[in-house]
């Protein structure tokens, strides 16, 4: 039997030890795994949320679709979680929440405009945004022609529905407190600049007053004229005041038909006026009656004979005021006519003129036009 020796007393001491915290250590590792499973877990459902949340936030963000634009208005003083319901409400994007937590982040510095908008449904929520945020809103054109008369702008702003006609007439009767308008009007006919506007749908189609309609309209023209015909009229030495260079330019408009003829017409015009004869002009006899002369209907001699401020038959000078609006063309041209000796021309009926200078030449310019007037229509065949 081999004898033992004595035992090392450290030694026990640390098996002991080992012992003891084995259980510890097992515990310590145990609980290291499911902490690491934890996070782990956390973070995969971190990833998880945030692809599900990235995912939906896109599906937000995209068009709605459609294949009409939407007409929306935004009233002053909305709220971004207003707007936002009522573009969601319209179909034109596919969360109010989304537009109300983007308009919060990334678009809070940004001010949307009140209006009328046409939305494409098409389009995406932040194009719809910055829509709204440059204000491009609705807008309505009018296209008034060179040498229309007041009651014809009237009748085409009745007929949008936009203005009633006798509202639009009223109000071009009321002449505004402006510095380069001559005095004394009697009605803005001649002033009203004819051009394309362009006017806010809600302005026109709103609430607003016809009246007030009225007024924007006509002080967009008005405006207009100050803007492009005034600085025409100061560029030119002219011996007509501002009323009379409007009112012979809206006989020049009425009287021709053919752009490359204005200023001939417009050299006769004055030639008679400086001679003193009657300018004996159709458009002011029919602006005075409120007829439009055709080949088919021409002027009547009673007609003619028809006593009236406007008749340059039986009135020598200008008429009291412009008979229509003139364009800038007929208003150059009576700033640059062309230089001649005619005193008359007559109207073939399609548009051009016969011109003379004595009135012998003149009625014989005449009688073949007259005699072909009178001849009956050629048949047609079947």
């Amino acid at each position: 039997m081999t004898a033992q020796g004595p035992r090392d007393p450290l030694s026990s001491k640390r098996s002991a030890k080992q012992s003891a915290e084995a259980p510890l250590a097992a515990a310590q590792r145990l609980r290291k795994r499911g902490s690491q499973r934890f996070w782990q877990s956390l973070i995969f459902l971190l990833v998880l949320s945030g692809g599900l949340g990235y995912w939906r936030w896109q599906t937000w963000l995209q068009p709605v679709g459609g294949s009409e634009p939407i007409q929306v208005t935004i009233q002053p003083g909305s709220s971004s979680r207003q707007i936002g319901r009522q573009l969601q409400q319209a179909g034109v994007i596919r969360s109010a929440l989304a537009w109300e937590l983007w308009s919060r982040t990334l678009g809070r510095n940004w001010l949307f405009q009140a209006g009328t908008y046409a939305l494409d449904p098409n389009q995406d929520m932040l194009a719809v945004a910055q829509q709204l945020r440059q204000g491009r809103i609705l807008q309505r054109r009018l296209t008034i022609p060179e040498g229309w008369r007041i009651q014809q702008i009237a009748e085409a702003l009745a007929e949008r529905n936009w203005i009633p006609a006798e509202v639009f007439i009223a109000t071009a009767r009321v002449i505004p407190p402006l510095d380069w308008l001559p005095p004394n009007l009697s009605s803005l006919e001649g002033y009203l600049f004819p051009d394309t506007y362009f006017f806010p749908a809600e302005q026109l189609e709103g609430s607003l007053p016809d009246r007030q309609k009225a007024e924007l309209v006509i002080n967009a023209m008005l405006q207009r004229f100050a803007e492009v015909a005034l600085p025409l009229f100061r560029q030119h030495a002219t011996p007509l005041s501002l009323h009379e260079w409007v009112t012979l330019a809206s006989i020049v408009e009425r009287e021709a038909a053919v752009p490359e003829e204005r200023a001939l017409i417009a050299g006769v015009f004055l030639n008679r006026l400086k001679v003193g004869m009657p300018l004996a002009a159709d458009p002011t006899v029919e602006y005075a009656l409120n007829i439009q002369q055709t080949p088919a209907r021409r002027l009547t001699l009673a007609e003619v004979r028809t006593p009236s401020p406007y008749n340059t038959y039986l009135n020598p000078g200008l008429p009291p005021g412009p008979i229509a609006n003139p364009g800038l063309a007929s208003l150059r041209a009576v700033l640059e006519p062309e230089e001649t000796d005619y005193l008359y021309f007559v109207a073939r009926y399609d548009g051009t003129h016969v011109f003379s200078r004595t009135l012998a030449e003149h009625e014989a310019a005449q009688r073949p036009i007259l005699s072909q007037l009178q001849q009956p229509p050629s048949p047609t065949s079947p």
